[in-house]
């Protein structure tokens, strides 16, 4: 099989997407792969909290690749552990956090990224790691280093609410996608009330943008709850959203 560089990415921010890249990531895992999660969002990062991170618990970042520190590999710290029993002997998640130091997002807004050393970053870890698949969990918006994501990675899924301002911002983003010619592109509504006739709402997305919508995940209160403390879909493996993440996650393999 060869190697899969998948970014998940939303227009506007609050969509769950850093939950949903780490849910996808580790349900893929489970079927026995060997993934890594890199968090691009560096201006806001926060996937690593999912995974039982906080500042004192990471010592190597991203930043600390991107600024000539250390070598990707050493800053992928592996979290297969957040799988129990569930996974198989092969199953591996390799999480790059970016650093969550006031001083560190603040000298990335003021100095930028080298976009080439990122990409070569990708390569890097994806070789070192023999990973199958590379999550990238982007900036929300349409910036540089979103771009360069996009650009090269192989399936981009798009997170959108069922909201006016989703909607449109999801229509440039889709533009842009088709443009930069990604191999796979999927829609995932996400938030979407219970009542909503979601039939009828995934009609209404695929004819808007005529992409293929991969699932619809219902407001959840057990979710809200959760609160980020956990991998949801490995805490509540029978609920409605964790079957759509899983129906997900077999879309992205079989890809």
């Amino acid at each position: 099989m060869s190697k899969k560089i998948v970014s998940i990415h939303s227009f506007r921010g609050g969509t769950g997407k850093s939950n949903l890249t780490a849910n996808l990531a580790a349900i893929v895992a489970r079927y026995g792969y060997k993934v890594g999660i890199v968090d691009t969002d560096i201006q806001s990062p926060g996937i690593h909290v999912l995974f039982g991170f906080d500042d004192k618990k990471v010592q190597y970042t991203l930043n600390d690749y991107l600024w000539g520190n250390f070598p990707i590999e050493q800053t992928a710290y592996d979290v297969s552990s957040v799988l129990g029993k569930t996974g198989k002997p092969s199953s591996k998640i390799y999480l790059i956090p970016a650093s969550i130091k006031a001083k560190d997002i603040t000298r990335v807004l003021r100095e930028g990224l080298d976009f080439n050393l990122l990409n070569e970053g990708f390569q890097e870890l994806i070789d070192a790691r023999d990973l199958d698949f590379l999550f990238i969990d982007t900036h929300p918006g349409l910036n540089e280093e979103t771009l360069l994501s996009i650009a090269m990675s192989d399936v981009v899924l798009l997170i959108l609410r069922p909201d006016r301002q989703d909607f449109q911002g999801t229509a440039v983003t889709v533009e842009v996608v088709r443009r930069l010619e990604v191999a796979k592109m999927l829609l995932l509504i996400n938030k979407a009330l219970p009542a909503v006739d979601f039939g009828a709402l995934q009609e209404q997305v695929e004819k808007l943008y005529n992409a293929p919508v991969a699932g619809i995940m219902p407001l959840s209160e057990e979710m809200i709850q959760l609160g980020s403390s956990d991998l949801f879909c490995l805490r509540f493996g029978d609920h409605p959203i964790s079957k759509v993440i899983d129906k997900v996650a077999q879309m992205i393999i079989k890809s």
